[in-house]
């Protein structure tokens, strides 16, 4: 396997052929500041022909964003009010049902092609769904709809900058209204650009470079004239480029333009490094005593509450990471695994915990309650990675499974507070469907995260080291020793908060090798810590 190193223990290890994908760092979060005049809101409605358990079928997708009028070389231009919209028809919807599902979460992955002057580069755009999850209709369509960040895209030269919808790909997490798990859990729909689609999937047209001859009030320049605007598109995409690398890269990642020039292709993100005082609010996350194996990272998200119908948000918090050694396992169906086992623990002051954390919801639907909790490590957290190695496309999935009591540390009804003493938490960890019980037995929180890693090209999706979105389903246990003076408040937090069917998302953010003699750039703060502080996401 040409270009593969034995370990993943760095975030840029490179895959050719049947190898590792290169783990660098996530686009950057907070956006620089961008000099246009105005901005266009884009609205395109495209066809993709998406593979579903039944076959092929033809599914409307509307990709909506806002972009600047005009942007100035070398300054970035990031889009904002990003949503995409999947609208599966009744047939898909069928396919749903036929696997169990009453209910789904989306995720959707967008491609794009960021071309100029000849020269283009790939983004992706990620897209989440809403904190509940999406009843599945017993018939007829199904509408789901994500929003997210997109990372900026900086040209190096004047002239109109285009982005061009390519491939698509929407994660169903599919279950039930009662929390009973649905196999399998989740079904990828792999969706391409229909050849009839108007505009050859361009969505937007960005001037790059100062205005030429002012025009008159009210008219656009040329270069304007070409961006699309709402409810339409314009001009076809740049053509598709002999032997450029097909499917979603990691957004950074040049292509070969027309004519062989990848120098002048528009930026896609970017890294930054310094100090941890330059990073978004975070607790402390050092390692002591590192070895060459030793990660850590910044991790976050929310958790449902179903009975409570509301979403709590999991802090910022950090996790150390002690990577195992890779092996390379050959099954009897003739695939080629590159399997490795990791070590994890939370780390909060000394402690394997969270940072402590406030939720407020509706308790019986009108009365205001707010608690502050902490997930605390129960055992060891394991990070278990298996990569199919199928040339040219890699596919990822990684399990990590933790044992975590849930702490409630004070409660507080309708502004009154309720004394539910030193000791109230869950009687047994927090558990998931598990789908290996004779390897990893007990309650256990389980959460899967998926990565794609093409031939020649980064990481997308979730890899330990570049970090990404991981996702479960947890039963919360009952509760014990809450309550003082002799009032058992047990059973009122029970019949609350307890039960199956909590949908758990967690985005963790690019980890920092901790053991290395430089702070690689853009993920390590001077003093080793991870640079990237992620943002929850639902």
């Amino acid at each position: 396997m040409r270009g593969h190193r034995p370990a993943l223990r760095t975030p840029r290890v490179r895959a050719r052929g049947a190898a590792i994908a290169a783990f660098v760092a996530l686009a950057p979060l907070i956006p620089s500041a961008a000099a246009a005049v105005g901005s266009q809101e884009i609205t395109a409605q495209l066809p993709y022909d998406c593979a579903l358990p039944s076959g092929p079928q033809r599914v409307t997708v509307r990709v909506a964003a806002t972009f600047p009028d005009r942007a100035a070389a070398g300054e970035a231009i990031r889009p904002t009010a990003v949503t995409t919209t999947v609208e599966l028809p009744a047939e898909a919807v069928a396919d749903l049902t036929a696997l169990k599902a009453t209910t789904v979460v989306p995720e959707t992955r967008l491609a794009l092609d960021v071309a100029q002057r000849e020269a283009k580069t790939r983004a992706l755009w990620r897209g989440t769904g809403p904190a509940r999850p999406v009843a599945v209709p017993a018939a007829g369509p199904l509408t789901l709809t994500t929003t997210g960040d997109a990372p900026a895209v900086t040209a190096v030269a004047n002239g109109d900058l285009t982005l061009t919808a390519t491939d698509l790909g929407v994660d169903l997490a599919l279950g039930t209204a009662d929390g009973a798990p649905v196999t399998p859990a989740s079904l990828t729909l792999t969706c391409t650009l229909a050849k009839d689609a108007d505009g050859r999937g361009l969505l937007a047209t960005v001037p790059v470079g100062p205005s030429t001859t002012p025009a008159p009030s009210g008219s656009p320049s040329p270069s304007d004239s070409a961006a699309p605007r709402p409810g339409r598109t314009t001009a076809p995409a740049s053509p598709t480029v002999p032997g450029a690398p097909k499917g979603p890269t990691k957004p950074g990642t040049p292509t070969e333009g027309a004519k062989g020039r990848t120098g002048n292709a528009p930026k896609v993100g970017d890294t930054r490094a310094g100090s941890s005082a330059d990073r978004p609010p975070a607790p402390p996350c050092v390692k002591k005593n590192p070895t060459d194996k030793s990660l850590n990272a910044y991790i976050t998200g929310y958790a449902n509450v179903r009975k409570l119908s509301g979403a709590s948000l999991i802090p910022v918090s950090c996790v150390q990471i002690e990577q195992g050694d890779p092996e390379i396992s050959f099954p009897p169906d003739g695939s080629i695994h590159l399997l490795q086992k990791s070590d994890a623990y939370l780390d909060y002051q000394g402690r394997k915990q969270t940072p402590p954390f406030k939720s407020t919801f509706l308790t019986f639907g009108f009365t205001p309650t707010t608690a502050t909790m902490i997930l605390e490590q129960a055992g060891p957290m394991t990070v278990a990675s298996d990569v199919l190695l199928v040339f040219p496309d890699n596919i990822a999935e990684t399990y990590v499974r933790a044992p975590l009591v849930l702490r409630v540390l004070d409660v507080e009804v309708n502004g009154t507070r309720l004394d539910v003493g030193p000791s109230c938490r869950t009687q047994t960890p927090l558990s998931s469907p598990e789908p290996d019980p004779v390897t990893y037995p007990g309650p256990h929180l389980v959460m899967l995260g998926k990565g794609q890693l093409i031939n020649g090209t980064d990481a997308t999706g979730y890899v330990l080291t570049s970090g990404g979105p991981l996702t479960g389903e947890v039963t919360i246990p009952a509760f014990t020793g809450c309550g003082a003076g002799g009032e058992d408040l047990d059973r009122l937090l029970t019949a609350s908060i307890s039960g199956p069917g909590n949908y758990v998302k967690q985005i963790q953010g690019q980890t920092c090798a901790v053991g290395v003699e430089v702070p690689t750039e853009g993920q390590c703060t001077e003093d080793r810590q991870p640079y990237v502080v992620p943002k929850p996401e639902r």
